[in-house]
């Protein structure tokens, strides 16, 4: 035997429809009935017709008793009108009784047209109740498919409904942006875990050879001829150059590690800045007093915000000038410091931008690529967020943004 198929459920809007069509018309029904059967059984006891019947029955028998009596004149002509006040009375009540049987028919007929007038009204108002309700619903049913899919939300929404559906569609919109970023971020750190797990491996291949190197260069030098000084001067660079290389592979093969204490931002930046920029460049520090203090490593964020100045002085070149500005931040609904470096150099590409924060790209020769990777790295680790803006030929600006109350992640 063929498996039966699982019969579907009906949909919402149906099921909606059952039940505002029932809550509408089950009682209208029931007081329908209920009027009608009051009105069916009170009329005949309002109009009285059996109990007049009774009353001509014993009437008349006792107007033959008094006919067979003797009577006066008078006394005739008084029995003559009571049977006479007796029959019109009985002929109305009879009257009465066919027009009330006739009414009740009426009546019923009448609630009947009632009711099915009121039937069709609450139709119309339970299916339009229906619609306004099920259509938003099934439109966030679909909006949280989509979010499950990772897919992005329509610009616009298909069903209006009440205001509250629209609060409900801005919440699932703010809910959708934050599940992307939330995933952006997670695939972002198993990337980042990934290279640093690689540049980890490589400064450590890197680095052993090197110590031999070294010794061996300096017992060679010791006894050389002078014709090979130069080239051992080319060894000793080259060594050297491989040796900083390591550091910088080591250097993003970690997170800041060491204490966490209070961090004053803008002597973070003036010593940064006398650290990085030679003496002499134009260099602008625009730092208000009274900044909050943020928490984190201060040896860490300070070779980040080096390597941030160090490239804007190479870009500027001789002529360039750089600003550096610290501005207090509360954009984010939290309270933060903002560092922006400012170069009027060469400018980058649109289209190179982006790329500037991954880690093995560079335009410098000989460099690895890891200076502004690392500078990202380590505001990652302390809650933060670098952005960058530039325009070909005219300069570039980094935005460094480092939250107050936040703990640092530790490597």
């Amino acid at each position: 035997m063929a498996p039966k198929l699982a019969s579907r459920p009906p949909r919402f809007r149906t099921r909606l429809l059952v039940i505002l069509l029932a809550f509408a018309l089950a009682p209208a029904v029931l007081l329908t009935l209920a009027w009608s059967e009051t009105v069916r059984t009170a009329v005949p006891l309002i109009t009285g017709t059996a109990g007049w019947e009774n009353v001509a029955t014993s009437g008349r028998e006792v107007i033959e008793v008094a006919r067979d009596r003797p009577l006066s004149t008078a006394d005739r002509r008084t029995v003559d009108r009571h049977e006479q006040e007796l029959g019109a009375s009985l002929e109305q009540s009879r009257r009465y009784q066919y027009v009330a049987e006739r009414a009740v028919q009426v009546v019923f007929i009448l609630a009947l047209i009632a009711l099915i007038v009121f039937a069709v009204v609450a139709s119309k108002v339970a299916g339009h109740l229906s619609r306004q309700l099920s259509r938003p619903l099934d439109e966030l049913v679909r909006w949280a498919e989509l979010i499950s899919k990772g897919d992005a939300l329509p610009e616009s929404a298909s069903s209006k409904g009440a205001p509250e559906f629209e609060t409900l569609r801005q919440r699932m919109r703010r809910m959708a942006i934050e599940i992307a970023e939330g995933r952006r971020q997670a695939v972002e750190q198993e990337r980042l875990q990934a290279l640093r797990e690689s540049a980890r491996q490589f400064a450590h291949e890197l680095k052993n050879p090197l110590t031999p190197i070294r010794f061996a260069l300096d017992r060679i030098a010791a006894d050389a001829p002078p014709q090979m000084e130069e080239s051992l001067d080319v060894l000793k660079t080259e060594t050297r150059r491989l040796e900083r290389m390591a550091r910088s592979f080591a250097d993003f093969g970690r997170l800041p590690a060491g204490a966490i204490a209070d961090v004053d931002v803008g002597e973070l930046v003036r010593y940064s800045a006398s650290a990085s920029v030679p003496h002499g460049f134009a260099l602008e520090l625009d730092i208000p007093p009274d900044l909050p203090l943020i928490r984190g490593h201060h040896d860490a964020l300070a070779a980040a915000l080096s390597n941030v100045l160090i490239n804007a002085v190479e870009a500027c070149g001789a002529t360039g000038r750089i600003l550096v500005r610290v501005t207090e931040d509360r954009s984010g609904g939290g309270q933060a410091v903002r560092i922006s470096v400012r170069d009027t150099g060469c400018g980058i590409a649109p289209e190179k931008l982006d790329a500037i924060w991954e880690p093995y790209i560079t335009n410098k020769p000989g460099g690895t690529g890891l200076g502004l990777a690392i500078a990202r790295q380590t505001v990652i680790a302390h809650g933060g967020l670098v952005s960058g803006s530039s325009r070909e030929g005219d300069g570039t600006t980094i935005e460094i943004t480092l939250p107050v109350a936040h703990a640092p992640i530790a490597g």
